[in-house]
C-alpha cells in the first residue's frame, strides 16, 4: 500500500504536512502556515468583534496557542478545522468577559454587534439580517459563507453532527430569505443561497 500524498494537486505542501514538520521542529513550517492563515483569521474575528481594531491582537493568540501546542499536534482533522476551533473558543471566552464585565458593573449584557464595517447597501443590509438570527445559525452561516468551510468542518470546529449543520443552515437559509426580502437585498440574497448550497 502506498503511503498519504502531504501534497494537494497543484503540488503545493499540504497544511496538515507543515503542522506536523512544524512539531518535529520546524519553523519554516509555522511560518508558511502563518503566512498562509493571518489574512482568514484577522478576517474571522473582524466579522464578529464590535471593535475590529481588535482583530489581529486576537488572531496573535490564535497562532501563540497554535505556537503553544505544536509539540503535541496529532492529524485527527484538517488543520484549517484545528485553526477555527482554536478561534471560535478564543472568541467566546472574549464574550464571556466581556457579558461577566457588562454584569459586574451593572450595565446591560453585550449582545451580538457585528463588525462597523464600510460596504455596499446591499452588504450591510446581510450584515445586519445575520445577525438577527440566532446564535448558532449565525454562526453556521458565518462560517460557511464568509469563511466558507465545508459541511463537515462546520460540524466540526462547533462539534455537532454534520446532519445538524445541513438542517439548520436550511432553517437559516429561510430566515434570511424572509429577512432579505427587499429589491435591495436581492444581490447578497442570490449570491448566499448559491454559497449554502455546495457540499
Amino acid at each position: 500500500m502506498s503511503e498519504p500524498s502531504h501534497h494537494d494537486h497543484s503540488g503545493a505542501t499540504t497544511d496538515e504536512q507543515l503542522m506536523s514538520d512544524f512539531a518535529r521542529g520546524s519553523l519554516d513550517a509555522f511560518t508558511a502556515l502563518f503566512c498562509r492563515y493571518k489574512a482568514p483569521i484577522c478576517g474571522f474575528f473582524r466579522r464578529r468583534l464590535a471593535d475590529p481594531s481588535q482583530a489581529e491582537e486576537f488572531a496573535q493568540d490564535v497562532f501563540v496557542a497554535v505556537l503553544r501546542a505544536g509539540g503535541r499536534y496529532e492529524v485527527a482533522a484538517s488543520f484549517r478545522t484545528y485553526l477555527y476551533s482554536i478561534a471560535l473558543r478564543i472568541l467566546r471566552a472574549h464574550r464571556r468577559k466581556s457579558i461577566f464585565r457588562a454584569m459586574f458593573q451593572g450595565a446591560a449584557p453585550p449582545g451580538y454587534e457585528p463588525a462597523q464595517r464600510p460596504g455596499t447597501e446591499a452588504e450591510l443590509m446581510l450584515r445586519e439580517a445575520i445577525g438577527k438570527l440566532e446564535g448558532m445559525d449565525r454562526e453556521m452561516v458565518m462560517l460557511r459563507e464568509y469563511e466558507e468551510l465545508s459541511y463537515q468542518e462546520i460540524a466540526e470546529v462547533l462539534r455537532i453532527p454534520v446532519n445538524t449543520v445541513r438542517s439548520r443552515l436550511f432553517r437559516a437559509r429561510r430566515s434570511l430569505q424572509e429577512l432579505l426580502a427587499s429589491p435591495a437585498a436581492s444581490g447578497p440574497h442570490r449570491q448566499l443561497a448559491s454559497v449554502e448550497e455546495r457540499p
